[in-house]
């Protein structure tokens, strides 16, 4: 039995429009479009010199539309070697010399690199409980002034360590700008 590929398209940048292909698996759903022109509208349409990283890869779509949008560099991080694959493929497809793909799981990489992004989506698997572990080791990965976009199934609330700038919910999804509070 051949298995199936789920598709999405890019909505902005130098590759709008353009389609990318992944692996059809059970927790991997691409944030959807509505979200996407949502938190890109918030964020500003030109992400040029940005440094990005993408902590759950998944489908590429947030990494992928950063990127397009013109991020220096954007860091994808994915564990699993047939979404790993395809985030290769893609890479390959669009040229996208700014994309740096790391094969290890979130909290391995959050563990051991060192660098400093301007912006760090997080958009874990929903029925995963990596965000109590996870959000205390990402000040120290935000350059002054970073933000995180967080992606979740459930609403999520923050320490007092982070301050929602943006927020939104569409269907079943949840999704928020975060900052770290100064002061």
């Amino acid at each position: 039995m051949a298995s199936t590929q789920g598709k999405v398209r890019i909505i902005g940048g130098q590759w709008r429009r353009r389609t990318i292909t992944f692996p059809d698996q059970a927790d991997l759903r691409p944030t959807p479009d509505r979200v996407r022109e949502t938190l890109f509208n918030w964020l500003g349409q030109d992400l040029t010199g940005l440094h990005c990283l993408d902590l759950f890869a998944g489908s590429g779509v947030l990494g992928l539309e950063a990127a397009s949008r013109g991020a220096k560099q954007v860091v994808m991080v994915e564990s699993d070697p047939k979404i790993y694959k395809a985030l290769r493929e893609n890479k390959e497809k669009l040229n996208a010399t700014q994309i740096e793909l790391v094969k290890t799981n979130a909290l391995e990489f959050i563990n051991t690199d060192t660098r400093q992004f301007d912006l760090i989506f997080l958009d874990p698997p929903y029925r995963s409980e990596l965000l109590s572990d996870l959000m205390p080791t990402l000040p120290s990965h935000l350059d002054h002034n970073g933000l995180v976009y967080l992606e979740t199934g459930n609403q999520w609330i923050p320490d007092q360590q982070w301050q929602v700038k943006r927020h939104g919910k569409a269907g079943k999804v949840f999704y928020q700008i975060l900052e770290l509070t100064h002061g």
